[in-house]
This record gives structure tokens, sequence and C-alpha cells, in this order.
């Protein structure tokens, strides 16, 4: 899905890459509230909220509250988790909204356009180096199961945070 090859006017791509991402990061909101209210005895839902990733998002959420989920959309690997701690936390939706709301416009802005100026210089590159594209690929690849397939074991402070996350002052 690739928003530089639609025929669409710019402001049309934006607003469809706000609600694709509106849609995604309410949706894991949602699912937070869901495994607060029963989920959370499943053995993958007690997995995900002992990960690193999670415990991390609790803490960004319960030191900067909502301008944390607004951050989140700027940055790589924790935008999903800062949302589903601020489900699991049961933030107010008069604070989850207007930060998600406008973490969701940063990322359509960025998505919709600088995203994929990065898909184009990639294409020029195979263009004149296919063994580049391929090793650098490689290496991403590498890079990604590196970080997904290390084990970190949580520590008891992890533990702690993960299991039950401050809820959120109104």
């Amino acid at each position: 899905m690739n928003p530089t090859t639609w025929d669409a006017p710019y402001p049309i791509i934006i607003f469809a890459m706000f609600c694709i991402v509106m849609a995604r990061a309410n949706g894991t909101y949602w699912l937070g509230r869901s495994i607060t209210a029963g989920l959370s005895r499943s053995r993958k839902a007690a997995r995900l909220l002992e990960g690193r990733h999670y415990v991390t998002a609790t803490r960004w959420l319960n030191r900067w509250g909502a301008p944390a989920i607004t951050v989140s959309f700027m940055t790589i690997g924790i935008q999903t988790m800062i949302n589903l701690a601020a489900g699991v936390t049961k933030m107010p939706l008069r604070r989850y909204l207007p930060a998600v709301t406008v973490g969701c416009i940063i990322w359509a802005f960025i998505y919709g356009s600088a995203g994929f100026l990065s898909l184009v210089a990639v294409e020029r590159l195979w263009q004149r180096s296919p063994a580049l594209v391929i090793a650098l690929g490689v290496l991403a690849v590498a890079g990604v199961a590196w970080a997904v397939l290390r084990k970190d074991k949580p520590s008891a402070v992890a533990h702690q945070g993960a299991a039950a996350p401050e809820p959120q002052a109104n």
C-alpha cells in the first residue's frame, strides 16, 4: 500500500492514512481494555504484559501521561505498546482521544509523504545496484529477527510494573 502511487489528491491520501492509523491505534487501546476485563488470564496476554516493550511503554505512560501517546507516533516499535498500555491502565477517553488524534495526524503526514520517499530511494538504488539492496535487506531482516528473538529476562521490577500499571489520574 504505497500512497505515492494512489491516484488521489494529497489531502485525500493524508486523510486515508489518518483513518487507517486511527482505527489501528484505537483497536489496540480497546484490546488493552479487554485484557483488563478478563483476557489477562490467558498465557499470551500475560506474556505480552511481561515483555520488555510493554514494560517500557508503561514507564513512558506512567511518567508522561497522554503526551507519551502523541510522541509514540514519531517512534518505531513502541507506538502499539503505548496504546495497549493506555487501554490496560484504563486511561479516560477524554485524555486518550485528543492525544491519539494528534499522534495520528502526525503519523499520517510522515507516512503519507516522507515515509514513502524512502521507497523511491530504494527503487533508484535497485536500478543501480540490486546486490546492495539485497545485502541491505538481509541486514535489516537479520536486525529485526535479532531484536524479536532476543530473550531478555524481565527483572522483578519489570514484573511488578507490567502486571499492574498504575491507572492514570483523571
